[in-house]
């Protein structure tokens, strides 16, 4: 078992192929799920409408499980998701990218420069660019800047989506990954716009990202009990 496990660990990359069918199981598994879009501002239909426009969305990690097929083929399309450059995070693109969803490799912490760099390249046209701003590894429900980061640089919007099941397993993880059980309900809840003042100081920096955390936190309907349960190491 241990050696399956090291040869399993040294694949950097397997075959597009693979990940057809479970994509595809995937797929189903959304249109068989009774969902709920919240989205008073109308912002979804905005952005259909709207192929040229810009946006920085926000995601818990834990939620990621049901983004790609949550949302309609041409706005999963226009989505540029920033993943890891980790093995892991190879793996996540390729699945992504069955959907039709592009990737920026890199971190929102270390690699925010070259992030940054990849989003301007990319905007042009028009897209959605998309952070788990507590991802690749935590702490769970800490705001990243890099997501604030991008907004202010690029001039977009920043929008917080919260994906909420009735029901879910929650795996033994950093982040405590969340399964929707079988006929479970699925919430979206789209949040405000959040219009990031470009030339940030640090102070303001830190200002917008707890915006950003708190508006987060509310779509995803994160109670005040979660996160004061979590120990954060700066």
């Amino acid at each position: 078992m241990n050696k399956f496990k090291k040869a399993f660990r040294k694949i950097h990359k397997f075959p597009d192929w693979l990940y057809w069918f479970p994509s595809r199981i995937m797929l189903l598994w959304r249109h068989l799920t009774p969902t709920e879009i919240i989205d008073p501002n109308g912002l979804l239909e905005e952005y259909l409408q709207t192929p040229s426009r810009v946006c920085v969305v926000t995601l818990w990690h834990n939620r990621l499980l049901m983004l790609p097929p949550a949302f309609p083929k041409s706005i999963r399309q226009r989505t540029v998701a920033v993943i890891s450059a980790s093995r892991d995070g190879q793996y996540i693109a390729d699945f992504a990218a069955q959907f039709g969803v592009k990737s920026i490799r890199g971190s929102s912490r270390g690699d925010a420069v070259s992030v940054l760099r990849n989003a301007l390249n990319t905007v042009k046209g028009g897209c959605l660019v998309a952070f788990t701003p507590d991802g690749p590894r935590g702490p769970r429900y800490r705001m990243s800047k890099g997501p604030v980061h991008v907004a202010s640089k690029l001039g977009a919007p920043l929008i917080a989506v919260g994906i909420n099941y009735s029901a879910y397993w929650s795996i033994r993880s950093w982040d405590g990954f969340r399964i929707p059980k079988p006929w479970s309900k699925m919430k979206i809840v789209i949040g405000d716009e959040l219009h990031v003042p470009q030339n940030l100081n640090a102070n303001q920096m830190e200002e917008w990202r707890l915006k950003a955390q708190d508006e987060l936190d509310r779509v995803s309907m994160v109670t005040l009990q979660e996160r004061q349960s979590i120990t954060w190491k700066n």
